[in-house]
């Protein structure tokens, strides 16, 4: 929840979920129930297959584990917390930014939170689950968006975006540091946070378009063509002459 600007009242962030919003909330409701069936009927872990373990991601190139991580989670406070959060915060932000941005910003940010976990512990066989590194990139985007906005931290304590965030930071830094938690993965909360702050704050990168590339090079030959015709045409009038 949230308080307008006088402070007169909370009332709630997200609204009706957009479209990515939506669709994210269904694909992780459906996998969960997915991963609760295969483990309780047919006694499959799907966690070491399609959960993050650093270990098999560099030996064995399981690079899916990267993605399909984000959509497998551990209980349902887990689940709940990281829903709850997708939509309080990403139904603003997809709104403002459209549903194409917000995607492209939260894959970026739970990929990227794979890639930082992964470079730790190349190592490990710990297997990481969760949205939470994507969750943690919306964060972020959030106090940088809209820093001054009140959140009711556990829906009692009222505290502005950009000093929620820099709480929770500091605490996720101190924490991969410590290597504490109780299994939390603090380094992939931190790698979310990172690389939703260098997408939005960071150094941009030049943009390579195919479609700019081909019409720079279709310019090209057609100058080089008019160059021929020109020096042709030229040569001829000289020779009349």
């Amino acid at each position: 929840m949230k308080w307008d600007r006088g402070g007169a009242r909370p009332f709630v962030i997200g609204g009706s979920a957009t479209p990515a919003v939506k669709a994210l909330l269904i694909a992780n409701v459906v996998v969960f129930l997915f991963q609760m069936v295969a483990q309780s009927m047919a006694q499959v872990n799907l966690d070491h297959l399609f959960g993050l373990v650093p270990y098999d991601v560099v030996h064995h190139l399981f690079l899916w584990q990267l993605a399909t991580y984000m959509f497998l989670h551990g209980g349902l406070f887990h689940i709940g917390f990281n829903m709850l959060a997708l939509w309080m915060f990403g139904t603003e932000l997809e709104s403002l930014w459209g549903t194409q941005k917000f995607l492209r910003f939260y894959f970026i940010t739970g990929i990227g939170a794979a890639i930082m976990t992964t470079i730790v512990g190349p190592n490990s066989y710990t297997s990481t689950i969760g949205a939470s590194g994507a969750i943690y990139g919306l964060l972020a985007a959030y106090g940088l968006l809209f820093p001054d906005r009140i959140i009711l931290l556990y829906f009692v304590l009222p505290i502005r975006a950009k000093y929620l965030v820099l709480i929770l930071g500091l605490v996720t830094f101190w924490s991969s540091l410590a290597a504490t938690g109780g299994g939390i993965a603090h380094v992939a909360h931190l790698g979310g946070m990172l690389f939703g702050w260098l997408y939005l704050r960071g150094p941009k990168l030049p943009r390579f378009k195919v479609g700019d590339a081909y019409q720079r090079w279709k310019q090209k030959r057609l100058r080089k063509k008019f160059q021929v015709y020109y020096s042709k045409t030229r040569g001829e009038e000289d020779d009349r002459e």
